[in-house]
């Protein structure tokens, strides 16, 4: 093929040219509505993410026209928009020639929780009484709503404890939006004596002297992984900036909802937890990263930050909020920074850490939203405030998340050396007519343990002889009625719906298992060869972690298998 000098086209011998290049080529009026949608934002690459949120959320799909024309104003390659909005499970990318989905969308969550409460004859239900052009009805992991099972999302307006005549209410009264409910706002928090610490700090505060504050409390990450915090600050100060920090708000695991639950009543007391470590590390920019699923608190703190501006306690752009797109791996820190970076959420091999190379290759400092909280309270009220309270040998205080068959379902502060017993009847003790039988300590990701093992304190560490652990600390109680066949089925389930697909080991191994625990009585053989790849050759957590349904199903419910 050569190009003809007279025509200025491609030629080859056979064909008459071509006027325009190969592959989809750009719409003018698609062009036109991408440039006003962005109107004077830069065309930045990490900005991927948010301007594909602004035209779903706009139009109510990705057309491929829209897809195309973005990736003109951005100067990025076709493949890498289409990429990453396939990637997310909020974006509707819909190609020429397909029908776009219904106006309405309704989410429903499918996580333990939610199942225990009667999901799935939920949808069926809303299946059978909406009409499918208006309305689409789809199965959805973990919302942060399991104290209030089973819940959906119409739009973006969660509906807790959802039945078809709630439903057919919101449509009615087009209610599709968050609500906002009442919180705690920045005035009412500065009368309280908010950011007061953080002034002073600012002012003539010594960076190592808060560090050895946080390690004199014993306060460890509370995202899962439970690495002791004022450490990190030590290894990403010690590196040449700029640094950047980065706020792990994907608190996607279910049976967890904690970090909701504080920031849409108190956001303030995470927000200056959060200026703080940053202080602390020096920090050029945060980036806040929350879920999705959790549009109230991203309105929240929207507005919060908005008047923290205004205050002059941030300056304007100093934290960049940024907007998941519904994918539970982004609670990996390194999935989470490709995320802020407008890429796929797929986990980074380490070394390097990202205290060394995280946001734009950049030294970052990564929290959790409890952590953060915990360090505000830890500045104000000094280390006491967790290293005072010991229960059965252990020390600290503990946010759980507990949901289940449980009279009162919510979030619980109680002591680090609580046990499953105490963490029951912190929540009401058991629904009537149940009789407790085993329970998750830490989302699907810690497996199951039996009612007998009811004395154990559910903290860091002291879960490991029983071949588990606390991570977030997402309790799930089951009762008789239940099976944890069926509840490591629903786990197994959700890892291989969730996996990002980067490593044959997780990929594979989830659909694997799934099909084998399917069949009538499981090959204990297999499923334990498959899980020991799993856990050596996955790449990250989830694929680690996953088979922890499996074996302790096995182990602690053999006559269910």
């Amino acid at each position: 093929m050569a190009l003809d000098q007279d025509k200025g086209v491609w030629k080859s011998g056979k064909g008459k040219g071509r006027r325009t290049p190969k592959g989809r080529q750009l719409d003018d009026l698609a062009w036109d509505q991408i440039r006003d949608l962005l109107g004077d934002r830069p065309r930045q690459r990490d900005m991927l993410i948010e301007y594909l949120h602004l035209v779903q959320d706009a139009y109510g799909c990705l057309s491929a026209a829209h897809l195309r024309a973005l990736a003109e104003e951005m100067r990025l390659s076709q493949t890498e928009v289409y990429e990453v909005a396939t990637f997310y499970a909020h974006f509707d990318v819909v190609k020429e020639g397909e029908t776009p989905p219904p106006a309405l969308t309704i989410r429903i969550c499918e996580s333990l929780s939610c199942e225990l409460a009667g999901a799935q004859a939920l949808k069926q239900a809303l299946i059978d009484d909406l009409p499918a052009d208006r309305v689409r009805v789809v199965r959805a992991p973990c919302m942060g709503r399991c104290d209030t099972a089973p819940a959906l999302h119409l739009g973006h307006h969660a509906i807790d404890n959802a039945t078809v005549a709630k439903v057919r209410a919101a449509i009615d009264a087009g209610h599709t939006h968050a609500e906002i409910p009442a919180y705690e706002g920045l005035e009412a928090y500065q009368d309280a004596g908010g950011y007061d610490t953080l002034r002073t700090l600012r002012s003539d505060g010594d960076w190592e002297a808060v560090q050895a504050q946080v390690a004199e409390s014993g306060l460890r990450g509370l995202g899962g992984a439970g690495f002791p915090s004022g450490k990190k600050w030590g290894f990403v100060r010690a590196e040449a900036g700029p640094r950047y920090m980065a706020v792990n708000g994907d608190e996607g695991e279910p049976g967890t909802f904690k970090d909701r639950w504080y920031l849409e009543r108190t956001p303030h007391l995470f927000l200056e937890g959060m200026l703080i470590a940053a202080w602390a590390v020096a920090a050029d920019r945060i980036y806040l990263y929350m879920r999705d699923e959790y549009p109230t608190a991203i309105a929240i703190l929207r507005d919060e930050l908005a008047r923290l501006e205004q205050a002059g306690i941030i300056a304007p752009g100093y934290v960049d909020l940024r907007r998941g797109a519904g994918s539970y791996i982004c609670g990996e820190e390194s999935a989470m920074i490709e995320s802020i970076e407008g890429k796929r959420g797929i986990p980074r091999h380490r070394p390097p850490y990202v205290a060394q190379r995280g946001i734009f290759d950049r030294p970052t400092l990564v929290h959790n939203v409890e952590t953060l909280i915990w360090v505000a309270r830890v500045c104000r009220e000094g280390p006491q405030v967790l290293s005072a309270v010991e229960k059965n040998g252990r020390r600290g205080l503990r946010n759980y998340s507990v949901s289940g068959r449980v009279r009162v379902p919510g979030v619980y502060l109680l002591p680090a050396g609580s046990t499953i017993t105490d963490v029951i009847a912190a929540a009401g003790g058991m629904c009537a007519g149940h009789r407790f039988m085993a329970y998750q300590p830490g989302g699907p990701s810690s497996g199951l343990l039996p009612a007998r093992i009811d004395d154990v304190p559910l903290d860091f560490d002291t879960l490991a002889p029983y071949g588990t652990f606390i991570g977030s600390a997402a309790v799930v109680v089951l009762s008789d009625q239940d099976s944890a066949r069926a509840a490591a089925l629903n786990m197994l389930a959700f890892f291989a719906d969730e996996s990002c697909g980067q490593c044959t080991p997780c990929r594979v191994g989830c659909e694997k298992a799934v099909k084998l625990m399917q069949a009538d009585r499981w090959d204990q053989d297999l499923l334990e060869d498959l899980s020991q790849v799993m856990v050596d050759a996955s790449i990250c957590g989830l694929g680690q972690a996953a088979p922890n349904a499996i074996r302790s199903t096995i182990k602690f419910f053999p006559d269910e298998v």
